[in-house]
Protein backbone atom coordinates (compact mmCIF):
# COMPACT_ATOMS: atom_id res chain seq x y z
CA UNK A 1 0.00 0.00 0.00
CA UNK A 2 1.76 3.54 -0.41
CA UNK A 3 1.24 5.49 2.60
CA UNK A 4 3.01 8.88 3.47
CA UNK A 5 5.44 10.13 0.75
CA UNK A 6 3.93 7.65 -1.78
CA UNK A 7 4.38 7.71 -5.34
CA UNK A 8 7.34 9.96 -4.58
CA UNK A 9 9.99 10.51 -7.17
CA UNK A 10 13.86 11.45 -5.53
CA UNK A 11 15.50 13.87 -7.70
CA UNK A 12 18.73 14.03 -6.68
CA UNK A 13 20.66 17.34 -7.77
CA UNK A 14 23.06 16.87 -10.74
CA UNK A 15 26.06 18.07 -8.84
CA UNK A 16 26.19 14.99 -6.57
CA UNK A 17 26.08 12.87 -9.47
CA UNK A 18 30.11 11.90 -9.28
CA UNK A 19 29.06 11.08 -5.65
CA UNK A 20 26.15 8.66 -5.88
CA UNK A 21 27.78 6.71 -8.98
CA UNK A 22 30.50 5.83 -5.83
CA UNK A 23 27.95 4.49 -4.05
CA UNK A 24 25.92 6.25 -1.96
CA UNK A 25 22.93 5.17 -1.19
CA UNK A 26 19.59 7.19 -3.22
CA UNK A 27 17.09 7.94 -0.14
CA UNK A 28 15.28 10.61 1.76
CA UNK A 29 17.48 14.16 2.81
CA UNK A 30 19.85 12.12 5.53
CA UNK A 31 23.40 11.88 5.63
CA UNK A 32 24.78 8.00 5.48
CA UNK A 33 27.05 7.56 8.13
CA UNK A 34 29.97 6.04 5.67
CA UNK A 35 29.50 7.37 2.71
CA UNK A 36 29.58 11.52 0.85
CA UNK A 37 26.70 13.49 1.77
CA UNK A 38 23.49 13.07 -0.68
CA UNK A 39 20.29 15.34 -0.94
CA UNK A 40 17.51 13.80 -2.40
CA UNK A 41 14.21 15.81 -3.29
CA UNK A 42 11.07 13.89 -2.38
CA UNK A 43 8.08 15.07 -4.00
CA UNK A 44 4.66 13.60 -2.88
CA UNK A 45 1.28 13.16 -5.29
CA UNK A 46 -1.56 15.58 -5.22
CA UNK A 47 -5.24 13.63 -4.96
CA UNK A 48 -7.89 14.90 -6.73
CA UNK A 49 -10.89 13.26 -4.76
CA UNK A 50 -13.94 13.28 -6.15
CA UNK A 51 -17.01 13.99 -4.79
CA UNK A 52 -19.58 10.88 -3.65
CA UNK A 53 -22.96 11.97 -5.18
CA UNK A 54 -25.28 8.76 -4.02
CA UNK A 55 -28.98 10.79 -4.33
CA UNK A 56 -31.17 7.23 -4.97
CA UNK A 57 -34.70 7.07 -6.43
CA UNK A 58 -37.32 7.12 -3.94
CA UNK A 59 -38.64 3.75 -2.93
CA UNK A 60 -41.74 4.00 -4.45
CA UNK A 61 -45.01 2.22 -2.26
CA UNK A 62 -45.06 -1.57 -3.14
CA UNK A 63 -41.84 -2.16 -4.04
CA UNK A 64 -40.63 -5.14 -3.06
CA UNK A 65 -37.75 -3.59 -0.92
CA UNK A 66 -40.57 -2.01 1.23
CA UNK A 67 -42.14 -4.94 2.50
CA UNK A 68 -41.46 -6.32 5.31
CA UNK A 69 -39.03 -3.25 6.36
CA UNK A 70 -38.94 -2.38 9.82
CA UNK A 71 -37.23 0.51 10.54
CA UNK A 72 -34.15 2.69 8.67
CA UNK A 73 -31.03 1.13 9.07
CA UNK A 74 -28.66 2.88 11.35
CA UNK A 75 -25.60 4.06 9.79
CA UNK A 76 -22.31 3.16 10.66
CA UNK A 77 -20.10 6.14 9.75
CA UNK A 78 -22.62 9.43 8.99
CA UNK A 79 -20.53 12.24 10.10
CA UNK A 80 -22.52 14.29 7.94
CA UNK A 81 -26.01 13.95 9.75
CA UNK A 82 -27.65 13.07 6.94
CA UNK A 83 -28.58 9.78 8.05
CA UNK A 84 -26.67 7.78 5.49
CA UNK A 85 -23.17 6.18 5.58
CA UNK A 86 -20.02 8.57 4.87
CA UNK A 87 -17.49 7.12 2.20
CA UNK A 88 -13.88 7.33 4.60
CA UNK A 89 -11.24 5.54 2.76
CA UNK A 90 -7.20 5.55 2.46
CA UNK A 91 -5.29 7.27 -0.38
CA UNK A 92 -2.68 6.02 -2.43
CA UNK A 93 -0.74 9.07 -1.13
CA UNK A 94 -1.42 7.45 2.31
CA UNK A 95 -3.88 10.09 3.97
CA UNK A 96 -7.65 9.34 5.22
CA UNK A 97 -10.43 11.08 3.43
CA UNK A 98 -13.99 11.13 3.87
CA UNK A 99 -16.30 12.11 0.92
CA UNK A 100 -20.15 12.96 1.93
CA UNK A 101 -22.83 10.63 0.39
CA UNK A 102 -24.52 14.12 -0.18
CA UNK A 103 -21.76 15.59 -2.96
CA UNK A 104 -20.33 17.99 -0.31
CA UNK A 105 -16.60 18.62 -0.96
CA UNK A 106 -14.27 15.58 0.66
CA UNK A 107 -12.62 16.30 3.66
CA UNK A 108 -8.71 14.94 4.86
CA UNK A 109 -9.36 12.78 7.96
CA UNK A 110 -6.61 13.07 10.26
CA UNK A 111 -7.21 12.40 14.65
CA UNK A 112 -4.31 14.50 16.27
CA UNK A 113 -3.31 11.41 17.76
CA UNK A 114 -2.91 9.09 15.68
CA UNK A 115 0.22 9.32 13.04
CA UNK A 116 0.22 6.11 11.97
CA UNK A 117 -1.27 5.58 8.76
CA UNK A 118 -4.57 3.55 8.41
CA UNK A 119 -4.28 0.12 7.66
CA UNK A 120 -7.42 -0.27 7.54
CA UNK A 121 -10.85 1.36 8.77
CA UNK A 122 -13.79 -0.23 10.77
CA UNK A 123 -16.92 1.97 11.38
CA UNK A 124 -19.04 0.96 13.78
CA UNK A 125 -22.06 3.63 14.25
CA UNK A 126 -22.67 5.50 16.84
CA UNK A 127 -22.31 3.14 20.07
CA UNK A 128 -22.40 5.40 23.27
CA UNK A 129 -25.20 7.63 22.50
CA UNK A 130 -23.47 11.23 21.17
CA UNK A 131 -24.93 11.02 17.86
CA UNK A 132 -21.47 10.87 16.21
CA UNK A 133 -20.15 7.40 14.75
CA UNK A 134 -17.32 5.45 16.54
CA UNK A 135 -14.64 4.05 14.64
CA UNK A 136 -11.57 2.03 14.65
CA UNK A 137 -8.48 1.93 13.10
CA UNK A 138 -6.37 -0.68 12.20
CA UNK A 139 -2.24 -0.27 11.86
CA UNK A 140 -0.07 -2.90 10.32
CA UNK A 141 1.43 -3.52 13.70
CA UNK A 142 -1.65 -4.93 14.99
CA UNK A 143 -3.03 -2.17 17.12
CA UNK A 144 -6.60 -1.87 16.56
CA UNK A 145 -7.74 1.94 17.68
CA UNK A 146 -11.06 2.95 19.03
CA UNK A 147 -11.89 6.69 18.44
CA UNK A 148 -15.62 8.38 19.57
CA UNK A 149 -17.45 11.59 18.29
CA UNK A 150 -16.02 11.01 14.89
CA UNK A 151 -16.07 14.21 12.22
CA UNK A 152 -15.64 14.22 8.81
CA UNK A 153 -11.86 15.59 9.76
CA UNK A 154 -11.18 14.17 12.92
CA UNK A 155 -11.80 12.31 16.63
CA UNK A 156 -11.40 11.62 19.90
CA UNK A 157 -9.14 8.59 20.77
CA UNK A 158 -10.39 6.13 23.04
CA UNK A 159 -8.95 2.46 23.40
CA UNK A 160 -6.18 0.81 21.59
CA UNK A 161 -5.75 -3.34 21.86
CA UNK A 162 -2.90 -5.18 20.47
CA UNK A 163 -1.78 -8.13 18.72
CA UNK A 164 -4.83 -7.98 16.02
CA UNK A 165 -1.98 -8.96 13.28
CA UNK A 166 -3.24 -12.68 13.84
CA UNK A 167 -5.82 -11.99 11.72
CA UNK A 168 -5.67 -11.53 8.02
CA UNK A 169 -8.76 -9.66 8.14
CA UNK A 170 -10.99 -7.68 10.79
CA UNK A 171 -14.84 -6.44 10.18
CA UNK A 172 -17.96 -5.70 11.58
CA UNK A 173 -21.52 -6.83 10.15
CA UNK A 174 -23.26 -4.44 12.21
CA UNK A 175 -25.15 -6.08 15.20
CA UNK A 176 -25.05 -9.57 15.97
CA UNK A 177 -26.04 -9.87 19.83
CA UNK A 178 -29.17 -8.29 19.36
CA UNK A 179 -28.91 -5.30 21.43
CA UNK A 180 -28.44 -2.86 18.65
CA UNK A 181 -24.53 -2.81 19.28
CA UNK A 182 -22.15 -3.31 16.26
CA UNK A 183 -19.76 -5.92 17.32
CA UNK A 184 -16.66 -7.17 15.28
CA UNK A 185 -15.13 -10.08 13.47
CA UNK A 186 -11.85 -11.57 13.01
CA UNK A 187 -10.55 -14.25 10.73
CA UNK A 188 -7.07 -15.91 11.38
CA UNK A 189 -5.34 -16.56 8.49
CA UNK A 190 -6.05 -20.33 8.28
CA UNK A 191 -9.81 -19.66 7.67
CA UNK A 192 -11.31 -19.23 11.67
CA UNK A 193 -14.04 -17.10 12.16
CA UNK A 194 -14.07 -14.84 15.61
CA UNK A 195 -17.00 -12.39 17.01
CA UNK A 196 -16.11 -10.06 19.50
CA UNK A 197 -19.30 -9.02 21.61
CA UNK A 198 -19.48 -5.39 22.34
CA UNK A 199 -19.65 -4.18 25.44
CA UNK A 200 -18.73 -0.72 25.72
CA UNK A 201 -16.67 -0.51 28.92
CA UNK A 202 -13.19 0.45 29.52
CA UNK A 203 -12.17 -3.06 27.31
CA UNK A 204 -14.64 -2.40 24.65
CA UNK A 205 -15.02 -6.18 23.72
CA UNK A 206 -15.91 -9.59 25.05
CA UNK A 207 -13.24 -12.25 24.85
CA UNK A 208 -13.02 -14.07 21.26
CA UNK A 209 -15.87 -16.75 20.27
CA UNK A 210 -14.99 -18.98 17.18
CA UNK A 211 -17.58 -19.31 15.09
CA UNK A 212 -16.80 -21.19 11.95
CA UNK A 213 -14.02 -22.17 9.86
CA UNK A 214 -13.33 -22.47 6.14
CA UNK A 215 -13.85 -18.46 5.31
CA UNK A 216 -10.15 -18.61 3.72
CA UNK A 217 -11.84 -19.66 0.57
CA UNK A 218 -13.27 -15.97 -0.23
CA UNK A 219 -10.95 -13.06 -0.73
CA UNK A 220 -13.53 -10.37 -0.17
CA UNK A 221 -15.12 -10.54 2.93
CA UNK A 222 -18.06 -7.74 3.40
CA UNK A 223 -19.61 -7.07 6.50
CA UNK A 224 -23.24 -5.86 4.72
CA UNK A 225 -25.02 -4.81 7.43
CA UNK A 226 -29.04 -5.84 8.32
CA UNK A 227 -29.87 -6.68 4.43
CA UNK A 228 -32.41 -9.23 5.39
CA UNK A 229 -34.46 -6.42 7.89
CA UNK A 230 -34.37 -8.54 10.85
CA UNK A 231 -32.04 -5.92 12.64
CA UNK A 232 -29.05 -8.30 12.97
CA UNK A 233 -25.94 -8.00 10.46
CA UNK A 234 -25.23 -10.17 7.24
CA UNK A 235 -22.29 -10.72 5.40
CA UNK A 236 -21.77 -11.13 1.60
CA UNK A 237 -18.32 -12.81 0.72
CA UNK A 238 -16.81 -13.63 -2.59
CA UNK A 239 -14.38 -16.40 -4.00
CA UNK A 240 -11.39 -15.55 -6.29
CA UNK A 241 -13.76 -16.74 -9.21
CA UNK A 242 -16.37 -14.45 -8.77
CA UNK A 243 -19.14 -16.24 -7.31
CA UNK A 244 -21.17 -13.93 -4.28
CA UNK A 245 -22.73 -15.43 -1.71
CA UNK A 246 -25.03 -14.26 1.48
CA UNK A 247 -24.77 -15.19 4.89
CA UNK A 248 -28.43 -14.31 6.42
CA UNK A 249 -28.30 -13.59 10.06
CA UNK A 250 -29.92 -16.48 12.68
CA UNK A 251 -30.57 -14.24 15.55
CA UNK A 252 -28.93 -16.86 17.99
CA UNK A 253 -24.91 -15.07 18.67
CA UNK A 254 -23.56 -18.55 18.97
CA UNK A 255 -24.31 -19.42 15.45
CA UNK A 256 -24.69 -15.90 13.75
CA UNK A 257 -25.38 -16.97 10.31
CA UNK A 258 -27.03 -18.98 8.15
CA UNK A 259 -25.77 -21.55 5.36
CA UNK A 260 -24.28 -19.87 2.26
CA UNK A 261 -26.64 -18.79 -0.26
CA UNK A 262 -24.87 -18.07 -4.06
CA UNK A 263 -26.27 -15.08 -4.88
CA UNK A 264 -24.07 -13.39 -7.79
CA UNK A 265 -21.30 -14.46 -10.19
CA UNK A 266 -18.61 -12.52 -12.49
CA UNK A 267 -18.12 -10.31 -9.28
CA UNK A 268 -14.40 -10.52 -9.83
CA UNK A 269 -14.62 -7.57 -12.07
CA UNK A 270 -14.59 -5.77 -9.06
CA UNK A 271 -11.19 -5.16 -7.18
CA UNK A 272 -12.90 -4.22 -3.84
CA UNK A 273 -16.56 -4.78 -2.46
CA UNK A 274 -18.29 -1.87 -0.05
CA UNK A 275 -20.32 -2.15 2.63
CA UNK A 276 -22.46 1.42 2.65
CA UNK A 277 -25.51 0.36 4.52
CA UNK A 278 -28.75 1.78 3.62
CA UNK A 279 -28.85 5.05 1.42
CA UNK A 280 -32.15 4.90 0.39
CA UNK A 281 -33.71 5.00 3.75
CA UNK A 282 -35.56 1.19 2.90
CA UNK A 283 -34.50 -0.61 5.59
CA UNK A 284 -32.02 -3.26 3.47
CA UNK A 285 -28.43 -2.83 3.61
CA UNK A 286 -26.90 -1.43 0.14
CA UNK A 287 -23.28 -2.10 -1.65
CA UNK A 288 -20.78 -0.40 -4.03
CA UNK A 289 -18.46 -1.94 -6.17
CA UNK A 290 -15.27 -0.40 -7.62
CA UNK A 291 -14.49 -2.06 -11.08
CA UNK A 292 -11.02 -2.67 -12.50
CA UNK A 293 -11.23 1.10 -14.03
CA UNK A 294 -11.46 2.84 -10.66
CA UNK A 295 -15.51 3.59 -10.73
CA UNK A 296 -17.78 2.95 -8.48
CA UNK A 297 -21.01 1.05 -8.75
CA UNK A 298 -24.06 0.87 -6.20
CA UNK A 299 -26.27 -1.64 -5.71
CA UNK A 300 -29.59 -1.10 -3.65
CA UNK A 301 -30.65 -3.65 -1.49
CA UNK A 302 -34.15 -6.17 -1.90
CA UNK A 303 -33.61 -7.89 1.19
CA UNK A 304 -32.76 -11.84 1.87
CA UNK A 305 -29.51 -10.88 -0.05
CA UNK A 306 -30.82 -9.97 -3.62
CA UNK A 307 -29.36 -6.91 -5.25
CA UNK A 308 -30.87 -4.43 -7.87
CA UNK A 309 -29.36 -3.86 -11.06
CA UNK A 310 -25.76 -1.50 -10.52
CA UNK A 311 -25.65 2.21 -11.37
CA UNK A 312 -22.93 3.63 -12.20
CA UNK A 313 -21.62 6.67 -9.70
CA UNK A 314 -19.73 9.67 -10.90
CA UNK A 315 -16.07 10.01 -10.48
CA UNK A 316 -13.23 7.68 -10.60
CA UNK A 317 -11.93 5.90 -7.53
CA UNK A 318 -9.12 4.69 -8.82
CA UNK A 319 -6.46 6.75 -6.12
CA UNK A 320 -8.18 5.03 -3.36
CA UNK A 321 -5.94 1.93 -1.73
CA UNK A 322 -8.52 0.92 0.92
CA UNK A 323 -11.96 1.68 1.35
CA UNK A 324 -13.59 1.32 4.93
CA UNK A 325 -15.86 -1.37 5.37
CA UNK A 326 -14.21 -3.00 1.92
CA UNK A 327 -14.26 -6.78 1.89
CA UNK A 328 -10.43 -7.45 0.94
CA UNK A 329 -7.20 -7.80 2.80
CA UNK A 330 -5.49 -4.90 3.03
CA UNK A 331 -1.97 -4.66 1.17
CA UNK A 332 0.89 -3.64 2.72
CA UNK A 333 4.49 -3.14 1.43
CA UNK A 334 4.91 -0.55 -1.99
CA UNK A 335 3.08 0.63 -5.11
CA UNK A 336 6.22 1.58 -6.97
CA UNK A 337 9.08 0.03 -9.23
CA UNK A 338 12.15 1.59 -10.28
CA UNK A 339 13.88 1.15 -13.61
CA UNK A 340 17.66 2.15 -14.42
CA UNK A 341 18.39 3.07 -17.74
CA UNK A 342 21.47 2.27 -19.64
CA UNK A 343 22.76 5.54 -19.36
CA UNK A 344 22.74 5.31 -15.42
CA UNK A 345 19.33 7.76 -14.33
CA UNK A 346 17.01 5.67 -12.50
CA UNK A 347 13.56 6.47 -13.17
CA UNK A 348 10.57 5.89 -10.62
CA UNK A 349 6.70 4.52 -11.78
CA UNK A 350 3.84 4.42 -9.52
CA UNK A 351 0.85 1.66 -9.80
CA UNK A 352 -2.39 3.09 -10.97
CA UNK A 353 -4.77 0.33 -9.30
CA UNK A 354 -6.22 -0.48 -12.39
CA UNK A 355 -3.60 -2.69 -13.93
CA UNK A 356 -1.04 -0.41 -15.03
CA UNK A 357 1.39 2.54 -14.42
CA UNK A 358 2.13 5.93 -14.27
CA UNK A 359 4.38 8.15 -16.38
CA UNK A 360 8.11 7.62 -15.31
CA UNK A 361 9.42 10.40 -13.29
CA UNK A 362 13.67 10.64 -12.93
CA UNK A 363 14.32 9.62 -9.93
CA UNK A 364 17.90 9.94 -9.73
CA UNK A 365 20.41 11.45 -12.47
CA UNK A 366 24.15 11.11 -13.01
CA UNK A 367 25.64 7.56 -13.90
CA UNK A 368 24.39 5.20 -11.23
CA UNK A 369 25.07 2.36 -13.27
CA UNK A 370 28.06 0.87 -10.21
CA UNK A 371 25.09 1.93 -7.52
CA UNK A 372 24.74 -1.43 -5.56
CA UNK A 373 20.61 -0.32 -5.34
CA UNK A 374 18.13 -2.64 -3.63
CA UNK A 375 14.05 -1.27 -3.29
CA UNK A 376 12.19 -3.08 -0.70
CA UNK A 377 8.61 -2.86 1.07
CA UNK A 378 8.73 -0.28 3.94
CA UNK A 379 10.28 -1.44 6.53
CA UNK A 380 8.27 0.81 8.61
CA UNK A 381 5.11 1.92 8.87
CA UNK A 382 5.56 5.74 7.60
CA UNK A 383 6.39 5.05 4.40
CA UNK A 384 5.99 3.27 0.64
CA UNK A 385 9.13 2.06 0.04
CA UNK A 386 12.91 1.48 1.20
CA UNK A 387 16.31 2.14 -0.86
CA UNK A 388 18.77 0.10 0.36
CA UNK A 389 22.50 0.17 -0.58
CA UNK A 390 25.22 -1.87 0.42
CA UNK A 391 28.38 0.32 0.25
CA UNK A 392 31.94 -0.10 1.32
CA UNK A 393 30.38 -3.37 3.19
CA UNK A 394 27.64 -0.89 5.13
CA UNK A 395 24.12 -1.77 4.83
CA UNK A 396 22.12 1.50 4.55
CA UNK A 397 17.98 2.28 4.79
CA UNK A 398 16.77 5.36 3.12
CA UNK A 399 20.58 7.25 3.45
CA UNK A 400 20.02 7.67 7.03
CA UNK A 401 20.72 4.63 8.76
CA UNK A 402 23.75 2.68 8.41
CA UNK A 403 22.99 -1.24 10.02
CA UNK A 404 26.54 -1.75 9.90
CA UNK A 405 29.45 -4.02 8.15
CA UNK A 406 29.62 -7.41 6.53
CA UNK A 407 26.84 -6.80 4.30
CA UNK A 408 29.20 -7.72 1.30
CA UNK A 409 29.11 -11.02 1.73
CA UNK A 410 25.21 -11.19 0.06
CA UNK A 411 24.44 -10.68 -3.57
CA UNK A 412 21.05 -10.71 -3.64
CA UNK A 413 18.13 -8.49 -0.88
CA UNK A 414 15.07 -9.10 -1.24
CA UNK A 415 11.86 -7.17 0.66
CA UNK A 416 8.88 -8.80 0.47
CA UNK A 417 7.22 -7.68 3.25
CA UNK A 418 6.03 -9.58 6.79
CA UNK A 419 7.31 -13.06 6.76
CA UNK A 420 7.35 -13.18 10.83
CA UNK A 421 3.50 -12.88 11.39
CA UNK A 422 4.23 -9.65 13.98
CA UNK A 423 3.41 -7.07 11.58
CA UNK A 424 6.85 -5.44 10.71
CA UNK A 425 8.60 -5.97 7.57
CA UNK A 426 11.47 -8.24 7.11
CA UNK A 427 14.66 -8.81 4.61
CA UNK A 428 16.30 -11.55 2.92
CA UNK A 429 19.44 -11.84 2.30
CA UNK A 430 21.50 -14.43 -0.25
CA UNK A 431 25.12 -15.54 0.63
CA UNK A 432 27.33 -15.65 -2.92
CA UNK A 433 26.68 -19.44 -2.02
CA UNK A 434 23.40 -19.95 -1.95
CA UNK A 435 22.90 -19.92 1.68
CA UNK A 436 19.46 -17.29 2.64
CA UNK A 437 19.23 -15.71 5.57
CA UNK A 438 16.04 -13.50 7.17
CA UNK A 439 16.52 -10.46 9.16
CA UNK A 440 13.75 -9.60 11.30
CA UNK A 441 12.62 -5.78 10.80
CA UNK A 442 11.89 -4.40 14.03
CA UNK A 443 8.67 -1.60 12.57
CA UNK A 444 11.04 1.10 12.50
CA UNK A 445 13.07 0.60 10.04
CA UNK A 446 15.83 1.19 11.87
CA UNK A 447 17.61 -1.94 12.90
CA UNK A 448 16.98 -5.31 12.36
CA UNK A 449 17.45 -8.95 14.27
CA UNK A 450 20.43 -11.39 13.90
CA UNK A 451 19.84 -13.74 11.30
CA UNK A 452 17.92 -16.75 10.73
CA UNK A 453 18.99 -19.52 8.10
CA UNK A 454 16.46 -20.09 6.14
CA UNK A 455 18.13 -22.66 3.85
CA UNK A 456 20.52 -23.21 1.01
CA UNK A 457 20.70 -23.92 -2.60
CA UNK A 458 19.23 -20.70 -3.49
CA UNK A 459 21.73 -20.25 -6.04
CA UNK A 460 19.93 -22.04 -7.95
CA UNK A 461 17.69 -18.95 -8.96
CA UNK A 462 18.92 -16.20 -10.81
CA UNK A 463 16.08 -13.81 -10.03
CA UNK A 464 14.48 -13.73 -5.93
CA UNK A 465 11.69 -11.40 -5.97
CA UNK A 466 8.35 -10.72 -4.22
CA UNK A 467 6.76 -7.54 -2.27
CA UNK A 468 3.47 -9.09 -0.77
CA UNK A 469 0.87 -11.49 -1.06
CA UNK A 470 0.22 -14.25 -4.25
CA UNK A 471 -1.53 -16.85 -2.46
CA UNK A 472 -4.42 -14.61 -0.79
CA UNK A 473 -3.76 -15.38 2.80
CA UNK A 474 -2.38 -12.09 3.99
CA UNK A 475 1.00 -13.64 4.26
CA UNK A 476 4.54 -12.29 2.26
CA UNK A 477 5.03 -14.33 -0.41
CA UNK A 478 8.96 -14.80 -2.42
CA UNK A 479 9.14 -16.08 -6.05
CA UNK A 480 12.02 -17.15 -7.84
CA UNK A 481 13.53 -17.81 -11.77
CA UNK A 482 15.68 -20.80 -11.90
CA UNK A 483 18.50 -21.08 -14.85
CA UNK A 484 16.26 -23.01 -16.79
CA UNK A 485 13.62 -20.13 -16.97
CA UNK A 486 10.89 -21.95 -14.21
CA UNK A 487 9.31 -20.04 -11.65
CA UNK A 488 8.71 -21.38 -7.98
CA UNK A 489 6.57 -20.13 -5.76
CA UNK A 490 8.09 -19.49 -1.74
CA UNK A 491 4.40 -19.28 -0.25
CA UNK A 492 5.13 -17.53 3.41
CA UNK A 493 4.13 -19.38 6.52
CA UNK A 494 4.33 -16.52 9.02
CA UNK A 495 6.47 -18.46 11.35
CA UNK A 496 10.28 -17.24 11.87
CA UNK A 497 12.06 -20.44 11.92
CA UNK A 498 10.42 -21.83 8.89
CA UNK A 499 9.01 -18.46 6.89
CA UNK A 500 8.39 -20.76 3.25
CA UNK A 501 6.20 -23.63 2.54
CA UNK A 502 8.06 -26.10 0.57
CA UNK A 503 8.21 -24.14 -3.73
CA UNK A 504 5.92 -24.89 -6.03
CA UNK A 505 6.71 -24.63 -9.82
CA UNK A 506 3.97 -21.72 -11.55
CA UNK A 507 5.48 -21.33 -14.65
CA UNK A 508 7.83 -21.92 -17.13
CA UNK A 509 9.46 -20.30 -19.92
CA UNK A 510 9.97 -17.58 -17.99
CA UNK A 511 13.62 -16.83 -19.18
CA UNK A 512 12.35 -15.27 -22.38
CA UNK A 513 12.43 -12.21 -19.96
CA UNK A 514 15.81 -9.97 -19.81
CA UNK A 515 14.35 -8.20 -16.50
CA UNK A 516 11.87 -8.90 -13.80
CA UNK A 517 10.00 -6.50 -11.02
CA UNK A 518 7.57 -7.09 -8.11
CA UNK A 519 5.95 -3.84 -8.07
CA UNK A 520 3.12 -4.70 -5.33
CA UNK A 521 -0.18 -4.33 -6.27
CA UNK A 522 -0.83 -3.11 -9.75
CA UNK A 523 -4.93 -3.75 -9.77
CA UNK A 524 -6.23 -2.19 -6.16
CA UNK A 525 -7.02 -6.05 -5.51
CA UNK A 526 -4.72 -6.38 -2.71
CA UNK A 527 -3.09 -9.26 -4.66
CA UNK A 528 0.75 -9.32 -5.33
CA UNK A 529 1.70 -8.68 -9.30
CA UNK A 530 4.43 -9.14 -11.24
CA UNK A 531 6.06 -7.13 -13.79
CA UNK A 532 8.37 -8.37 -16.89
CA UNK A 533 10.20 -6.90 -19.90
CA UNK A 534 11.11 -8.87 -22.79
CA UNK A 535 14.54 -8.90 -25.10
CA UNK A 536 12.20 -6.31 -27.47
CA UNK A 537 11.62 -3.85 -24.58
CA UNK A 538 7.85 -4.77 -23.90
CA UNK A 539 6.35 -4.44 -20.37
CA UNK A 540 3.83 -7.84 -19.14
CA UNK A 541 1.87 -7.44 -16.02
CA UNK A 542 0.90 -10.81 -14.55
CA UNK A 543 -1.89 -10.22 -11.97
CA UNK A 544 -1.60 -11.92 -9.00
CA UNK A 545 -4.94 -14.37 -8.29
CA UNK A 546 -5.05 -14.65 -4.30
CA UNK A 547 -4.71 -18.80 -4.70
CA UNK A 548 -1.71 -21.15 -4.98
CA UNK A 549 -1.63 -20.56 -8.61
CA UNK A 550 0.12 -17.49 -7.36
CA UNK A 551 -0.56 -15.14 -10.95
CA UNK A 552 -2.83 -15.19 -13.82
CA UNK A 553 -2.07 -14.91 -17.83
CA UNK A 554 0.23 -11.99 -19.22
CA UNK A 555 -0.91 -8.86 -20.57
CA UNK A 556 1.14 -6.50 -22.34
CA UNK A 557 0.87 -2.63 -20.71
CA UNK A 558 3.82 -1.11 -22.14
CA UNK A 559 6.76 -1.05 -24.69
CA UNK A 560 10.16 0.81 -25.09
CA UNK A 561 11.90 -1.03 -21.66
CA UNK A 562 14.44 -1.86 -23.70
CA UNK A 563 16.35 1.50 -23.17
CA UNK A 564 16.55 0.35 -19.06
CA UNK A 565 18.87 -3.00 -18.05
CA UNK A 566 17.48 -3.19 -14.50
CA UNK A 567 14.32 -3.10 -12.61
CA UNK A 568 14.11 -2.60 -8.97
Amino acid sequence: MRFTNSKRAGRIAACTALALSAGVVLASPAVAETGPRVVAERTQPGVSAPKLDMTQPAVESGDARIAGATAVLKPRFDVGGDGRTDLIYRSWNGRTYVAPTGGADPAQFSPSSDRVPHFDLIPLGDQYGSTQPELLTLSEDGSLRLYTNTTATTATYMWTGKGWNIYNKVFSPGDISGDGKADVLAREYDGDLYYYRWTGGSAPFASRVKIGGGWGVYDQVVGLGDNSGDGRGDIVARRTDGRLFFYGSTGIPATPFKAPREIGRGWNTYNQIIAVDDRNSDGRADLLARDKAGYLWSYSGLGNGSFTAPLKLNGNWRHGDQFAQSGGIPTVGRSSFLARAKSGEVYWYGNNNDGTVTPRELWADGDLSQVNLTYVSALDQYSAADYLEIYQGNLHINGKVNLGGGWGVFNTLVGPGDLTGDGKADLLARTKDGVLYLYKGNGYGTAVGSRTRVGDGWSTYNKILGTGDFTGDGRADVVGRDKSGNLWLHAGTGNPAAPFAGRKQIGSGWGIYTMLAAPGDLSGDGKADLLAVDSAGKLFRYLGTGTSKAISGRAQIGSGYGTYNTLY
